[in-house]
Order: structure tokens, then C-alpha cells, then sequence
């Protein structure tokens, strides 16, 4: 009786994977080993190590500096049996602040580093959006100075030239959270993320006009000024950018970062100077897919 009542309820099971996560068979896996041995080999060649860490966090880790919207409504969480709340990681910049945070006196700066972590948001899967995605974390700690700014956008830039984009395929588009007048609220700055329009006014700064310099001295000329790029995280200080695709039928942003030099006060201890960036698997497969670009080696 109860090895047929068994079978019945397996017979009832489907074989669709959860909403908004990926199966990869064997012909997407190549892909997907493409995406990461192209962010680790440009990575690596720059000078950045590879570290990682376990998807599951205390959950009060995003609470202090990450978006509301991710927090509220994103974040998988539950209740272990110890009665710990626990998170799946949504980002990895505040693990990674909390690794530094760890053995900063044992680390010698500047730390170059890399990981390849999968992140998890509950969102409306889209087109560039699922609920659980890899993303290519890069961070450069210990540099107070723009050349940490100029050296993180060039990365960037790179890694999109080594999947074989043209300067016109994207645009690199950056502000300052510094050139935000005071007094504008986190909210304010989440609703200019979103892309509402809100009377605002933010000038070039010295900073960023600077930043262009230099990058265009380096010969990336695809970049510049844009009031509009604000990063809707709260740990922000500075220079923030976003990558953005060109093509008309894929006109969006790709990935971004920017400076976040106090993310280490939530554990106590002093500030290291930092800026990096995250990149999704999802969306480079759509850029390359669109500019019909190599898929594998």
C-alpha cells in the first residue's frame, strides 16, 4: 500500500527545474565554462587571485548596507535548526568584506581579487534576470587613490574586448555618488536607479572628468558621463559606472560597481579603501548572443 501511494506521488512530479534557475546540459556547459575561463584567464592576467566562499550567510549581513529592495523583498531566507537566520547569498561584495574584515592585519594591500560565486535574488524572471545567476566578482582593496578607479574600469573593458566586443558594441557610463547633492535620501537614489525621473541636479565632477582623462589616455574611448548612473546598493561612496549594451534589440545595462570604501565599518574595524565590480553570466550570454558573438573556445 504505501510503495504504491509512493509511485502515485512520483508520477505527479515534474520536470521543469525551480522558476527562475537553469538546468545546463552538456551543450550549455560549454558555454558556461567559455563565460568563466574568459573571466578568469583576463582576470588572472591582470593580477587578480581567486577566492570563494559558501553560499549561505547570516542573514543580518545584507541588513545594514545592501538595497531595501533586496533585502525586503529579494532574499532568500530561512530559519535553521538552531534558530539562526539564514540567507542564500544575494551579492558578494559584503562576503567579501567580511573575509578581509577576518585577517585584514594578515593581508598585505593592495588586494587583487576575483571570485565566480552564484547569487540568488527572488525576482520576476525576465529577459537578463533569473533567480539564481553566476557573476564575476572583481575588487581592488587598499587604494584610496582614481588610479583604483581607472584600473577596475580598464578591467572591465578588457574582459569585454576578450569575448571579442567592438568599442561600439558598449558603452561604460559613470557618475559619483559624491556629486550628489546632500541631503537626497537612499530612496531617492533607488527611484534614479530605477530610471524614474527626479529633478536633481549632478555635474561632472573633478573626479570623474579625471577618471575620463586618464582612461582615454589608455585608449578606452567608449566611456563617459552620465548623471543618471547611481547604483541602487547603500555601501557606495564614490565613483559608481555601469556597462551598458548598445544594440537596439538588447539596449541595456550589462553590469556595473563602483567605490565602497566604509563597507568594513559593519564589522567593527577600520575602512580599506575599495572599488570593484560584479558581472553576470546571464547577461553576457544575451550581449554575445546578440551581437553574435563566439559562444566556446
Amino acid at each position: 500500500m504505501n510503495r504504491r501511494l509512493y509511485n502515485i506521488d512520483m508520477a505527479k512530479l515534474g520536470t521543469d527545474p525551480y522558476k527562475g534557475v537553469r538546468d545546463f546540459y552538456p551543450e550549455d556547459m560549454k558555454i558556461q565554462n567559455y563565460i568563466f575561463n574568459t573571466w578568469r584567464k583576463v582576470a588572472e592576467d591582470s593580477g587578480y587571485v581567486e577566492y570563494s566562499a559558501s553560499i549561505l550567510e547570516p542573514s543580518e549581513l545584507y541588513k545594514s548596507k545592501t538595497s531595501e529592495e533586496i533585502v525586503n523583498e529579494q532574499m532568500f531566507t530561512f530559519t535553521d535548526r538552531g534558530e539562526r537566520e539564514v540567507a542564500l547569498r544575494p551579492e558578494m561584495t559584503p562576503t567579501l568584506a567580511r573575509m578581509v574584515a577576518a585577517r585584514r592585519r594578515n593581508l598585505k594591500f593592495p588586494l587583487r581579487w576575483y571570485s565566480i560565486p552564484n547569487v540568488f535574488r527572488y525576482e520576476r524572471p525576465q529577459r537578463g534576470r533569473r533567480r539564481e545567476h553566476w557573476q564575476l566578482n572583481c575588487d581592488l582593496m587598499g587604494i584610496a587613490g582614481i588610479e583604483a578607479e581607472v584600473e577596475i574600469i580598464s578591467l572591465a573593458h578588457a574582459i569585454m574586448k576578450a569575448f571579442g566586443a567592438k568599442d561600439e558594441d558598449f558603452s561604460i557610463q559613470i557618475n559619483s555618488r559624491k556629486a550628489i547633492p546632500e541631503g537626497v535620501t537612499m530612496e531617492t537614489i533607488r527611484k534614479i536607479d530605477r530610471g524614474e525621473e527626479i529633478d536633481i541636479n549632478i555635474d561632472e565632477t573633478l573626479e570623474i572628468h579625471t577618471i575620463l582623462e586618464k582612461l582615454n589616455r589608455k585608449d578606452i574611448q567608449n566611456v563617459k558621463f552620465n548623471p543618471k548612473i547611481v547604483r541602487g546598493f547603500d555601501y557606495y561612496t564614490g565613483m559608481v559606472f555601469e556597462v551598458f549594451d548598445t544594440h537596439e534589440d538588447n539596449h541595456r545595462s550589462l553590469f556595473g560597481g563602483g567605490r565602497y570604501d566604509n563597507l568594513l565599518e559593519i564589522f567593527d574595524v577600520d575602512p580599506i579603501p575599495a572599488v570593484g565590480f560584479g558581472m553576470g553570466d546571464i547577461t553576457i550570454r544575451d550581449f554575445l548572443e546578440t551581437h553574435k558573438l563566439k559562444l566556446n573556445a
